[in-house]
């Protein structure tokens, strides 16, 4: 059996604050794809469920402990604890900035949700945090070699 190889790879995040679990498994998983799988085109999308996370200051609501730094690290080569940022808004930024994950929403559920007047208002958004519109919004999804959902 031949593994086909994946060059964009797409994590749809479709929970809010309730599952902080969801949040830090999917920028992990980020990371990894990026820097261990070599995989080109890793995004994070956030659903229709998730698109309150992408409000400013949500994720840096989500706190990284050092225990929990610890035990990440510890089962990736290369990487210690002070790697790594002390919350996800952090860790978000970070892999945006500095790794070239793409991290994006549906600016229709930001509308929806009410905290955007319309699609394109980044008012209330966290400025790494690319708005997308419903056109854009499935084209990242049909050309994902992997689509993942948490």
């Amino acid at each position: 059996m031949e593994i086909k190889e994946v060059k964009n790879m797409l994590t749809v995040v479709n929970s809010g604050p309730d599952k902080p679990f969801n949040h830090s498994a999917t920028y992990v998983i980020a990371f990894m794809a990026k820097k261990i799988a070599g995989i080109e085109e890793v995004t994070v999308f956030y659903g229709p469920y998730g698109v309150d996370m992408v409000k400013k200051g949500e994720l840096a609501k989500l706190k990284i402990s050092g225990s929990v730094k610890e035990l990440i690290a510890s089962q990736i080569e290369g990487l210690s604890p002070s790697d790594i940022p002390d919350d996800l808004g952090q860790l978000a930024r970070y892999e945006k900035e500095e790794m070239g994950i793409n991290v994006v929403s549906c600016g229709t559920y930001h509308v929806i949700k009410g905290f955007a007047k319309t699609v394109d208002d980044k008012t209330n958004v966290e400025d790494f945090v690319d708005v997308l519109e419903l056109p854009a919004v499935m084209n990242a999804i049909l050309e994902a070699d992997k689509v993942h959902y948490m």
